[in-house]
């Protein structure tokens, strides 16, 4: 590896900025990752000082993904200098390593301490030369209504995302992409935006966004994976006697058969009416026994029958 001149510069602890240890395996550090990078996303948190934040995260797993940049830093020291800076690297801390392992892909955004450590030279002219590479893949949240997972649905997502200028540098630019939500997704799963995240560098194809999926909540379901829960409101008579009572679902109105004598917080099992899949979710519903308001003489004189013609202690067995 060609030398060059490194000069004073602020140290960037790129595991302290992960919240991970220094030994940490690959999977912690992309575990880590994307929790930071949803954390301060600019589409989440907007504001100068949280954008910071995103550009030193996406750094940092930039060094700490790749084993040769990884191995590099490791032999700066496991400790910053006190205060974090000034910081200069001892003399051919880098020998033995070319920096071949997947280019820096959001060129002309990262830190000066990147620039001169991993660019061969630092700044945009020596990462001219370093080829042609992918870009990163980037994460970020997507929300969505139960009804858009039950069905499938067409949503628009604005976003800011790095562009890659004329003469090489970077700024963020917002933009707007078509995202399809697949039938039967589930909260937490992840739909892949084919190129659609950060840029590559020396003409190389972008990377991909990968869109964590989130349910807004919902007045009436509640979902667990592919199952969907509700609470039904039922009248005293209906848990009583039995019968029938409609139901709603995302996809209709179902009709459910209540059982005689039903208790408040039984559950009642529609299967295969949540959401799609191989196999589709079931719907339960729990039975909530709603007593009408008395509010007429009528009314009262009903109760006080029922009372006489049904003798009825709901507290028999606490004893006393």
């Amino acid at each position: 590896m060609g030398s060059f001149g490194i000069y004073e510069m602020e140290y960037k602890d790129y595991y302290e900025i992960l919240g991970v240890k220094r030994d940490a395996s690959k999977d912690e550090i992309k575990k880590a990752f994307r929790k930071a990078a949803r954390k301060y996303h600019p589409d989440v948190n907007p504001g100068a000082e949280t954008e910071a934040r995103f550009k030193d995260v996406n750094e940092a797993y930039e060094v700490l993904k790749d084993d040769e940049r990884r191995a590099a830093y490791d032999q700066l020291g496991k400790s910053p200098p006190p205060g974090g800076g000034p910081f200069r690297p001892p003399p051919d801390w880098e020998g033995g390593f070319e920096f071949t392992g997947g280019g820096p892909e959001a060129e002309g955004v990262f830190s000066d301490f990147f620039e001169q450590l991993f660019r061969r030279g630092g700044g945009r002219q020596a990462g001219a030369g370093m080829g042609r590479g992918r870009g990163s893949d980037t994460h970020a949240q997507i929300e969505i209504a139960i009804e858009d997972a039950y069905r499938g649905a067409s949503r628009t997502l604005s976003m800011r995302s790095p562009v890659m200028n004329p003469d090489g540098s970077m700024t963020l630019q917002d933009r707007s992409i078509a995202v399809q939500i697949p039938k039967g997704i589930q909260e937490g799963q992840h739909i892949r935006l084919g190129g659609q995240g950060a840029p590559g560098f020396g003409g190389g194809p972008a990377g991909d966004l990968f869109l964590e999926v989130s349910f807004a909540a919902h007045p009436v379901y509640r979902a667990e994976g592919r199952d969907l829960h509700l609470d039904l409101p039922i009248a005293p008579w209906e848990a009583a006697l039995g019968g029938h009572v409609v139901m709603p679902t995302p996809g209709g109105k179902v009709d459910l058969l209540i059982p005689k004598n039903a208790r408040n917080g039984q559950k009642m099992r529609l299967k295969g009416k949540g959401l799609p899949g191989t196999p589709a979710g079931d719907i339960y519903a729990t039975l909530k026994i709603v007593n009408p308001k008395v509010t007429t003489e009528e009314g009262r004189r009903f109760f006080e029958d029922m009372a006489k013609a049904m003798p009825f202690d709901p507290r028999a067995h606490l004893g006393g």
